[in-house]
């Protein structure tokens, strides 16, 4: 069952007196479960990529559908209810508050969505369990270390059992130990749940975990 589909996708920029074409004409489809490794030169619309399929841009011409959602035709409401009901986002930053614990951060997107406060805890904490943080559960972020603030990242991205993950070179900003752990629990996380993992990356290590790896070449997705 497909997730994601992406039909004759483009997405252009206006650059200076000229129009700069990222994605051209792009198919893609993404099947339950599924783990697809996106690779590419700094610049080649990667980034891009999983911001469309995320709804935080719009493609110039063709279709988006994720999760059930025509994504490309949704209003804003609606973006916003697809966002926080049917996709986790991981970025090259974690952007956990400093001011929660990792706890309060990895809970607070359940508790935002009406999940009572003991349920979205209970849930958190487990999540955090899965990736080893079982003792860092009052930590704030300044008391972890930066692969333990990516790990809870992971963790909060899955809080609301999302059937779409989309992560942003996870792994990007951290060292070779930890990148690696990372890189073990996100891949161990999703299979696990069962979610589906769109990941661009320059890792070339990461880039060899996936189920099928694309490369985005002159606005192309091309098997890689």
């Amino acid at each position: 069952m497909a997730v994601v589909e992406l039909k004759a996708v483009s997405k252009s920029f206006q650059s200076g007196e000229s129009l700069l074409t990222v994605l051209d004409n792009v198919d893609l489809t993404v099947n339950e479960g599924e783990v697809v490794v996106v690779r590419g030169s700094s610049g080649s619309g990667k980034s891009t990529l999983l911001n469309l399929i995320g709804g935080l841009d719009t493609p110039s011409s063709g279709d988006i559908e994720a999760c059930g959602y025509a994504v490309s035709k949704l209003g804003e409401r609606d973006l916003t209810e697809f966002r926080a009901s049917r996709l986790g986002f991981v970025f090259q930053f974690h952007y956990l508050l400093k001011d929660f614990t990792a706890t309060e951060n990895v809970m607070m997107p359940a508790f935002m969505r009406g999940m009572p406060r003991a349920e979205a805890t209970e849930r958190a904490q487990a999540l955090l369990a899965e990736v080893g943080l079982s003792e860092r559960q009052t930590h704030y972020p300044t008391q972890l270390s930066g692969g333990e603030r990516q790990r809870a990242a992971l963790a909060r991205a899955l809080i609301n059992e999302p059937p779409l993950l989309l992560a942003d070179e996870p792994t990007g900003n951290l060292d070779a130990e930890n990148s690696l752990r990372v890189e073990e629990q996100l891949l161990e996380l999703v299979r696990r749940h069962g979610t589906s993992l769109i990941i661009v990356t320059h890792d070339d290590r990461l880039a060899t975990r996936g189920d099928r790896t694309l490369t985005l070449e002159r606005g192309a997705l091309v098997t890689s």
